[in-house]
């Protein structure tokens, strides 16, 4: 298989943790271009130079930054190349989905979605697809300071700062009703309501928890169910410490969706 040629848009800690790691593996992936809000570094150019020339000589675009950037930008640049999207809670925005499914299928390019923190995600895409899922619920707890919140769950969880270790529901609902009020926290969330197919953003329940005793994990427990009384549930603890927005571990499965992106097909995959 070729080698494929990359850009980059993000670089924090995730996005620097990518572009390290694909530069050791230079029979697979060269890194062409990285584009941040911000620059300054060696190497690092400002979002206005991302145009449809700059794009040319890239094979597929990894978004680390922000839903935004995926609002914005989505659109030229599956018209270029393919897209993987790792702020996926931009896709609440149905609106924005159906629009980048149908170009990424009209061009032949892939929409890539990865897992990340969404333990037995293939699971949960191979129920909706014969339609034996009935229930999905994500329930995410992290630790006050590791929350980017929108109004009015940022008030609420300053309130849950002053707590010691009592913990506090922020939100519990659908995730189409979370992504717009913490579009950095939860794109977890929006990948098992991309996978529930039969679902959707609407139909998979969200619960959000801040908690001051997560001093060292993020934690996600996923509830699946099927018919006949069938269910799943798992609690993923994930290394990360208080402000951290992005567990540990979550950042090496999303070097694995980009290694694995590699083998998918055209349209919007699960990866």
């Amino acid at each position: 298989m070729a080698k494929l040629r990359v850009g980059f848009i993000g670089y924090g800690h995730l996005g620097k943790f990518l572009v390290e790691k694909l530069r050791e593996l230079p029979d697979e992936f060269e890194v062409m271009k990285i584009w941040n809000r911000s620059v300054g570094e060696p190497g690092v150019q400002g979002l206005e130079t991302l145009t449809a020339e700059n794009l040319n000589d890239i094979d597929l675009v990894i978004e680390v930054a922000h839903p935004k950037i995926i609002a914005e930008y989505g659109e030229l640049i599956l018209e270029h190349c393919d897209l993987f999207a790792g702020s996926p809670t931009c896709f609440a925005d149905q609106e924005l989905l159906e629009k980048l499914r149908n170009l990424s299928l009209m061009h032949a390019r892939r929409l890539l979605v990865p897992a990340g923190a969404l333990w037995g995600a293939n699971d949960i895409q191979k129920m909706a697809d014969v339609g034996s899922l009935k229930g999905l619920t994500v329930t995410m707890i992290k630790h006050p300071t590791s929350f980017k919140l929108g109004s009015p769950l940022f008030e609420i969880n300053e309130k849950a700062k002053l707590q010691e270790s009592e913990e506090t529901i922020l939100y519990e609902g659908s995730v189409r009703g979370l992504c717009p009020l913490a579009p950095n926290n939860v794109n977890t969330m929006a990948g098992g309501a991309l996978a529930a197919t039969n679902l959707g953003f609407d139909k998979v329940k969200a619960k959000l928890i801040s908690d001051p005793k997560m001093t060292d994990w993020h934690v996600v427990e996923v509830r699946v169910e099927g018919d006949d009384g069938f269910e799943v549930i798992t609690r993923r603890n994930n290394p990360a410490k208080p402000g951290a927005v992005t567990g540990q571990l979550t950042y090496y499965s999303f070097l694995s969706s980009i290694k694995e992106s590699r083998y998918k097909p055209s349209g919007i995959q699960l990866c």
